[in-house]
Formats: structure tokens, C-alpha cells, sequence
């Protein structure tokens, strides 16, 4: 399998409000999948999932990543317990309502 991550983004119009999903590949490998919401430059990372026989391979940090390249501002929506570290080493800050949220440092 190649290391080359492929992200396909279906059905997102311009203007499009609601979330859709993201297909995640290795190669031809299907590896997992997010669901997002994108306008006005900005993400929200509904969910990401690798699937089980790919997790702890650094998957979701390379989706994060790609997904920094592209937004301006990058919401992760409702962020479970489990999931706050991993969210704070990929340099989001906590909001009040238990979304983390992330900007690109400007300098």
C-alpha cells in the first residue's frame, strides 16, 4: 500500500449547507471516512473515522492536515472525551460549547 493519502469529497456545491462524506484512501485502500460541512472557507469535522484495522497509523492526523491546507478556520464539532487530546495535539483550542476550534497562526 502506498503512503499517498487521497481524500474524495462527494456532493459539496457552492453554498451547499449541509455535511457530507469524505472518503479516505491509501492508494486503493479505502481507509476510513469523515463527514464535514464546508463554507466560506471554514471546515467542521462532524466526525472522522478510520477504520479498525488502520487506526493508530497516523491516518486521521494526515485528514486533519490536508484539511488545514484548505480552510481558514476549521470547527471540530462536539468532541467527545476520549477524543480531546487528540484534538489538542493537532492545535485546536477548546470553546465554551465543546467544539474545538482551529485558525492558522498568522504571522
Amino acid at each position: 500500500m502506498t503512503n499517498e493519502l487521497i481524500i474524495q469529497i462527494d456532493n459539496i456545491n457552492k453554498g451547499d449547507s449541509s455535511y457530507c462524506w469524505v472518503n479516505v484512501e491509501i492508494g486503493k485502500t479505502r481507509v476510513g471516512k469523515a463527514r464535514i460541512k464546508r463554507a466560506h472557507g471554514k471546515i467542521i469535522i462532524k466526525n472522522i473515522n478510520v477504520f479498525p484495522e488502520f487506526e493508530r497509523q497516523g491516518i486521521a492526523k494526515q485528514v486533519v492536515n490536508y484539511f488545514k491546507r484548505t480552510a481558514t478556520e476549521i470547527y471540530a464539532d462536539r468532541v467527545r472525551g476520549s477524543a480531546k487530546g487528540f484534538w489538542k495535539r493537532m492545535g485546536f483550542s477548546e470553546c465554551q460549547d465543546g467544539n474545538y476550534r482551529w485558525v492558522p497562526n498568522r504571522k
